[in-house]
């Protein structure tokens, strides 16, 4: 099995980054190999080109490298697990910009017209979403209805052909304490663990 874990926070030490580390040694462990990706780190152009824009059409080849690396590497996948905070109800925009330069017609989807249904090409029929954030649960749902949820759950992940999604709230981050992360770093490897079964 073959799975790919994608980072997305700029400071090197986060406790995404944490998160990210607890979850490749958890399917390292179970014989998965895992491919990270560190979008900061890498400095992955989340830019757009003006001939990114096509929903129907393939896209054409892409202008650099690393876009098509991850092109390339995306249809391999068995399982994908993006890690992120919540900024503003979003991912941050390196990982938006991710999802749009690499989530392209022809590579994750194929649509025969506009206003038509997306057959999904991707063979990752499952992926784990995992976030944190600073915002108690209760005031997420009452007063934003959780965003992240229905960008992955609904937009996103389902239009690429991810039946199979799962995610996970770490919170409140900024002021939690060291256990409390030591026993969130477990819960992601079991997360990760139950992403295998």
């Amino acid at each position: 099995m073959k799975a790919a874990i994608y980072l997305a926070h700029p400071r090197p030490g986060s406790f995404n980054h944490a998160l990210a580390d607890a979850v490749a040694a958890e399917l390292g462990s179970r014989g998965c190999q895992v491919v990270t990706h560190d979008l900061y780190a890498e400095g992955f152009d989340p830019l757009l080109p003006p001939d990114g824009t096509e929903t129907v059409r393939a896209s054409g080849e892409p202008d650099d490298a690393w876009t098509a690396r991850h092109r390339a590497e995306v249809a391999t996948l068995d399982a994908m697990v993006f890690v992120h905070p919540n900024w503003w109800g979003m991912p941050p925009a390196v990982l938006t910009g991710w999802v749009q330069r690499v989530f392209v017609p022809g590579v994750a989807y194929k649509l025969g017209t506009a206003d038509g249904e997306p057959v999904g090409l991707l063979r990752a029929g499952r992926a784990l979403v995992l976030n944190t954030s600073d915002t108690p649960a209760e005031r997420e749902q009452r007063e934003f209805g959780d965003p992240l949820q229905q960008i992955w759950a609904a937009c996103v992940l389902p239009y690429v052909g991810v039946t199979d999604v799962r995610r996970h709230v770490f919170r409140t981050v900024s002021d939690s304490a060291e256990a409390e992360r030591e026993a969130w770093l477990r819960e992601a490897r079991g997360q990760a663990a139950a992403l295998l079964a």
